[in-house]
């Protein structure tokens, strides 16, 4: 970065940098000492070009190609989608070749207090979750949750239900993708106890979805069918209050780093989320992975275009190959349904910088830092506890894919915004902005301000204070979107409607 802090060129053989604020068309700005005569008025968070560009060229960003040049780029000029396309198209052939793996760091670990469960994970919230088989029976799971918190405040953290408007008119892996969503919401570790209703017609039969929970893992669940039920609040009400009482009894216990779970989203992303939120939550994830913790990475689609860099860190061929698989797996769904894989990125995104998928996607990646991809999940499925990283399998909605980081395991997720959302999800979601003026103008969403690192906060401050924030969130300070009740789930739906 400049001295004047104009611009911020990631890589060396980058073409382009990142304008930190906006500069006027004939302004002359300093890069690493260098002048450069800036042609056109930059936006900021824009791009512009450091050098010559010629049709048809690649242009680096990250030290890699975030697409090619569609007319002549001279210097100084802005660098966007009027002069730049993506070069994404269909599925590809990789080749397996691993990196050498960065050595952990030598740090001492912090602790957090948490809940440890009867299986050996350990939550950030002892709460009594209430779920729905179907979305007939939503609002009754509402109206139990409103009663409960109601009838017994302040012996649990919260009674709140998570609902949805599907469970019927599904068939096939469609209706399956549903169950095991469910299902790993119903085994989370931030749950003390969970109810299912379920209304006794749809097609997600209660029974079935109960198939997909081991008889082990049943003792705090409790279950019922609201079209057998004399009175269904009441009803409810009552099992609430069973596990309550088994609740109760739990007690926060200091507990290692290597016990959290960290899901790792992005929503909302503009010219310095790859700059600044994405590779702080990235060395996050790398201190957690080291401790022997599991941060969990999602949004395929937004890993086009940068899939090698997590397939060089795959940590033996059998994880490579599934990270072949699912990248490819997905690039087919769009195909099948008619899409481009490069369909992205968003209206927000383009307006806030972001070019093309591959731009999008190379600082998407960020978040996983360098930690090593040591297993592949697919939808629903819970994340293993091993050291490294997870790369599981949904859509870039931010509302689903968070949703699949929870049913994953994810106790606590990591949220970068450039644009900012006030939406939360079951697990504490901290928002981390990227640039200070989306945290100064919204600062009932953000928990912590990341764009400081753009105005000469040190890299290793910032990390200090995140890191601390994170150990806190677990250990119960409420994160913004709790304060806000803001708490919402999203099923990712893949099939016909009856």
């Amino acid at each position: 970065m400049s001295e004047l802090l104009s611009l911020f060129r990631i890589a060396p053989n980058d073409d382009v940098a990142t304008a930190v604020r906006a500069i006027q068309a004939g302004e002359t700005v300093e890069l690493d000492g260098v002048p450069l005569t800036v042609a056109e008025a930059i936006p900021k968070g824009h791009k512009l070009a450091l050098r010559s560009i010629a049709v048809g060229a690649p242009v680096r960003k990250f030290g890699f190609p975030i697409g090619r040049a569609t007319a002549g780029i001279a210097p100084g000029q802005h660098v966007h989608t009027h002069n730049v396309e993506t070069g994404l198209s269909g599925t590809l052939e990789y080749e397996y070749r691993p990196q050498p793996q960065l050595a952990p760091r030598a740090e001492d670990a912090p602790s957090f207090l948490g809940y440890r469960r009867a299986d050996g994970r350990v939550g950030t919230r002892n709460e009594i979750w209430i779920l729905c088989t179907v979305g007939c029976v939503g609002p009754t799971a509402q109206q139990i949750a409103a009663r409960a918190n109601q009838c017994f405040a302040g012996r649990i953290d919260g009674v709140h239900a998570f609902v949805h408007p599907h469970g019927c008119s599904q068939i096939g892996e469609d209706l399956a993708h549903t169950r095991r969503l469910l299902a790993g919401l119903a085994r989370h570790p931030n749950a003390g106890g969970v109810l299912i209703v379920g209304l006794g017609c749809e097609t997600n039969q209660l029974s079935r979805l109960l198939d997909e929970i081991s008889e082990h893992e049943r003792s705090r669940i409790r279950s019922f069918s609201t079209q057998q039920a004399g009175d269904e609040i009441e009803d409810g009400l009552a099992l609430i209050e069973q596990l309550v009482a088994l609740a109760e009894q739990d007690r926060r216990e200091p507990c290692p780093l290597s016990d959290l779970v960290l899901g790792l989203k992005c929503g909302g992303s503009d010219g310095f989320s790859g700059l600044t939120a994405n590779p702080l939550v990235g060395r996050m994830a790398e201190r957690l992975a080291a401790a022997g913790g599991t941060p969990v990475l999602t949004e395929i689609p937004e890993i086009f275009g940068a899939e090698h860099l997590l397939m060089e860190r795959a940590t033996d061929r059998a994880v490579f190959e599934q990270i072949v698989t699912l990248v490819n797996d997905f690039k087919q769904y769009f195909i099948r349904n008619g899409q481009g894989v490069h369909e992205n990125p968003s209206p927000g995104n383009i307006e806030g910088g972001i070019t093309t998928l591959e731009e999008k996607s190379l600082g998407a990646v960020q978040k996983g830092g360098h930690a090593p991809v040591t297993q592949v999940l697919r939808y629903g499925e819970r994340a293993q506890a091993r050291p490294g990283m997870a790369l599981l399998e949904a859509p870039g909605n931010d509302a689903v894919s968070s949703t699949a980081l929870t049913a994953a395991g994810a106790t606590l997720i990591l949220f970068t915004t450039g644009r900012g959302t006030p939406l939360g999800f079951p697990a504490p979601t901290l928002k981390i902005a990227s640039n200070s003026g989306i945290a100064e103008r919204k600062p009932g969403w953000i928990d912590f301000d990341a764009g400081r690192l753009l105005s000469g906060l040190p890299t290793e401050t910032a990390d200090v204070e995140m890191l601390a924030l994170i150990v806190a969130t677990a250990s119960g300070k409420p994160a913004r979107n709790e304060i806000n009740g803001q708490r919402e789930i999203a099923l990712w739906r893949i099939g016909v409607t009856l």
